[in-house]
């Protein structure tokens, strides 16, 4: 299905401000958030659409690229396919997504969730380098990476063998405390972080020795990913939880793994089609000839007609690329190049004048000049 245009998505000008992008898209997400959508398709879908069109329209760089050329000026660096779009993993919680969008107005502040707990760990972003050859037939590969563990002796906890942690005094365990004031518009509440406990609504008095009362240690470790196929540049895929360990028994954070598309020396890749030029001799152009061509799925054989003229395109079907959303795969274009000998030899030399002759009097007896020949050729 193709793609709506993304300022009609968030419903504005094609010269809105930045602030406009940003407003429009606040409306659309806290209308459409899962959160308040819960197992509804639609919204979801309406949701991510909203998010994939704010990501872009949000980049100077990106939405320059899509005002000159559309969905094609993103090809490599954004697509659909779940790589691409922006699903704002680490604001899966309503509040994370919307605390920053909406002040305390009137009195009124963002809605409470009870004990914030101890905070997420961070997520870690990894460059993946790919040749053509593994993104077209997909590959698992082996990441070694450092990242923050949870703590053995402590159980993540943060508190020393035989002692646990204790619920903040100053919170009660919410996390979070309320400040009253007010002001010419009347009684304003606002609610923030303890800042005993940091909002994590415990404390604790004898930390492990291990990790300081961290709860985490540093590690090294390897893990697996599965590429699909049909990858390309900026396309990331995330692994949930395989972050760094929050502190004191926090949930982990995420691993992204950024797609680097290497430059090939054979092929240009060009969304999901392949271009591979193919050089000839004169001679084979002009009497034509079957070629060998190689493809990312092996070697095929091309029958070139006689009369080919350089630059003109074959297309292979099905030699491409596949969609990295299981929606067939690309073509491979092949351009063909006639050659022009350089350096010739006396034999060489005297058969091309040869040729010369015969054309210029074949030209003659047709009453065409060598031009006119040659254009009609070209056209």
């Amino acid at each position: 299905m193709a793609k709506r245009d993304y300022y009609e998505v968030l419903g504005i000008e094609k010269n809105a401000e930045p602030d406009q992008v940003k407003s429009s898209y606040r409306k659309l997400a806290l209308k459409y958030h899962p959160d308040r959508n819960p197992d509804d398709s639609d919204a979801e879908a309406a949701f991510k659409e909203a998010s994939e069109a704010y990501e872009v329209l949000s980049d100077a760089e990106k939405r320059s690229n899509y005002d000159r050329f559309g969905h094609a000026g993103l090809e490599g660096n954004f697509g659909s396919g779940g790589f691409q779009w922006s699903d704002f993993s680490h604001a899966t919680d309503f509040d994370d997504l919307f605390g920053d969008f909406f002040g305390n107005v009137f009195g009124g502040g963002r809605r409470s969730r009870g004990p914030s707990g101890p905070p997420k760990g961070r997520d870690l972003r990894i460059s993946l380098k790919l040749s053509l050859e593994e993104i077209t037939e997909g590959v698992e590969k082996k990441i070694s990476l450092q990242r923050m563990k949870s703590c053995e002796v402590c159980d993540g906890g943060g508190a020393a063998p035989g002692s646990t942690p204790q619920t903040c005094q100053t919170c009660g365990g919410v996390g979070q405390v309320q400040q009253v004031s007010r002001s010419f518009f009347g009684q304003q509440v606002t609610v923030g972080a303890c800042p005993t406990c940091h909002g994590e609504g415990r404390t604790v008095s004898d930390p492990c020795r291990e990790c300081a009362g961290e709860g985490r240690v540093r590690d090294k470790t390897t893990i697996t990913v599965r590429i699909p196929a049909g990858v390309s540049t900026g396309n990331y895929i995330p692994l949930r939880g395989q972050g760094d360990a929050g502190p004191r028994g926090g949930p982990a954070g995420d691993v992204l793994v950024f797609i680097e598309e290497e430059e090939h020396d054979t092929y240009t890749r060009e969304g999901n089609d392949v271009i591979f030029r193919l050089p000839i001799s004169i001679s084979q152009a002009a009497l034509g000839y079957e070629a060998q061509v190689p493809t990312l799925h092996g070697d095929v054989k091309m029958k070139i007609p006689e009369a080919t003229q350089t630059g003109r395109v074959f297309r292979l079907r099905g030699k491409g690329i596949p969609d990295v959303d299981g929606r067939g795969i690309g073509d491979q274009l092949v351009e063909v190049l006639v050659w022009t000998p350089t350096q010739l030899t006396s034999e060489e030399r005297r058969l091309f004048a040869e040729l010369d002759e015969i054309h210029q009097q074949r030209a003659d007896s047709e009453g065409k000049s060598f031009l006119d020949r040659m254009l009609e050729a070209f056209s």
